[in-house]
C-alpha cells in the first residue's frame, strides 16, 4: 500500500500519484463498521470500474487545528495504527491531508480542483456527514454539483446499531467507560493498543503474579480504570491475559500519578523486555480497588484469572 503525504499548497502533486482511483475520503477515526461502509463502496467501485482503491484522511484531527474541541482529543486509531488497518482493508493508497489552518480556508471549489481532479479520481464515496472546505459549507451534494460528471459521487446513509449512529465519538464514550464488548461490536474488532514491554516495580512477580508492564504508543487512548480480559501479541503470537490498568493503590501513595498498564501473560514464561507488543481488550471484569493486605490481592487475582480465561476460551 503506497501512502502519499499532501499539504496545501506547499505538496500537492507527488510521482507516486497514479490512478484512477475510486476514492473514499473521511477522517476514519476507528475504521469503525460506518468507516469500512464507505471503504467498501469505494472498493466495490474501483473492482466495477477497474480503478485503484485509494482512500483520504486528514492529519491531525480537523477539532484541533479549528480550536473547536474544548477537551483533549484522543484518537481511536492513531495514524499509524489507521494506515496498518486500512492496508489489512485491502487498499491500494492512503493520501494523508495535512490538516492545517491555510487548508482549513479552501473554497470547496477548490478543494475539488485540487484534492479530487488534480489526483485522479473517478469515483468518490463518503458518508452523509461528509463535508469539506472552509467551515465545512460542502456537503457531498455540492460534490456532485462540482463534478461536472467527471467523476462520480456515492453517499452513504447513516450505519446504525441498536437505534443509535455508529459513530467515532459514540465509540470514544463507550471506552472511556470500559465498555469493550460494545466497542468490538461498533469497531467489527478488538480495541487495540499496541506498545513496548518496560521494566516495572516487579511487585507482580514477587506476589507470585509475574506481570508485563506495558508502555502504550504516544497518543494511545487508555480504557478506563479496571482488569480486563485481553489478549496480547508478542513475538508474533497471540496469549489469553488478564489486564490491570490504575495506579495499584494496594501498594502505591494516594496521590500516585503515573497511570500502569500492566498484563499478567497466561501460561507464559519468557523475557520479553522491549518487546513491541499489541493488547486486544475484550472485557471489563471489575474497577480498580485497594485490598486490605497482600492475601486479600491474590485471592481477587486467581478470582480474575479464572474470570478471564473463562471468557476468552468460550469466545
Amino acid at each position: 500500500m503506497k501512502v502519499i503525504q499532501l499539504m496545501y499548497p506547499h505538496q500537492i502533486s507527488h510521482p507516486n500519484i497514479e490512478g484512477p482511483y475510486s476514492l473514499a475520503i473521511g477522517f476514519f477515526d476507528g475504521v469503525h463498521r460506518g468507516h469500512q461502509a464507505v471503504i467498501g463502496h469505494a472498493k466495490k467501485q474501483a473492482h466495477e470500474k477497474n480503478l485503484k482503491t485509494a482512500v483520504m484522511t486528514f492529519d491531525p484531527h480537523p477539532s484541533i487545528v479549528l480550536g473547536q474541541s474544548k477537551e483533549q482529543v484522543f484518537y481511536i486509531t492513531p495514524i499509524k495504527q489507521k494506515l496498518d488497518i486500512l492496508e489489512s482493508m485491502g487498499v491500494d493508497t492512503v493520501f494523508v491531508v495535512r490538516f492545517t489552518s491555510d487548508f482549513a480556508k479552501l473554497s470547496p471549489s477548490k478543494f475539488v480542483d485540487v484534492f479530487i481532479r488534480n489526483l485522479n479520481v473517478k469515483h468518490v464515496t463518503a458518508g452523509f456527514d461528509f463535508t469539506f472546505g472552509a467551515f465545512g459549507k460542502g456537503t457531498m451534494e455540492d460534490m456532485e454539483s462540482l463534478s461536472n460528471e467527471d467523476f462520480g459521487v456515492t453517499v452513504i446513509e447513516k450505519q446504525v446499531q441498536e437505534e443509535e449512529k455508529i459513530s467515532s465519538t459514540r465509540i470514544r464514550k463507550l471506552l472511556q467507560m470500559g465498555e469493550m464488548e460494545a466497542v468490538h461490536s461498533l469497531l467489527g474488532r478488538p480495541f487495540q493498543i499496541p506498545g513496548i514491554v518496560v521494566h516495572g516495580d516487579k511487585r507482580g512477580r514477587q506476589i507470585g503474579f509475574p506481570t508485563a508492564n506495558i508502555q502504550a504508543h504516544e497518543g494511545t487512548f487508555i480504557p478506563a480504570n479496571g482488569v480486563y480480559a485481553v489478549r496480547m501479541q508478542v513475538q508474533n503470537e497471540w496469549f489469553d491475559g488478564v489486564c490491570n490498568v490504575g495506579y495499584k493503590p494496594t501498594f502505591k501513595n494516594p496521590d500516585e500519578k503515573n497511570l500502569s498498564i500492566e498484563v499478567h501473560i497466561m501460561d507464559f514464561n519468557k523475557n520479553i523486555y522491549a518487546e513491541e507488543v499489541q493488547i486486544d481488550w475484550y472485557k471489563h471484569l471489575r474497577s480498580e480497588q485497594k485490598f486490605d493486605g497482600i492475601d486479600a490481592l491474590k485471592r481477587q487475582i486467581e478470582i480474575d484469572k479464572a474470570t478471564a480465561m473463562k471468557y476468552l476460551r468460550e469466545r
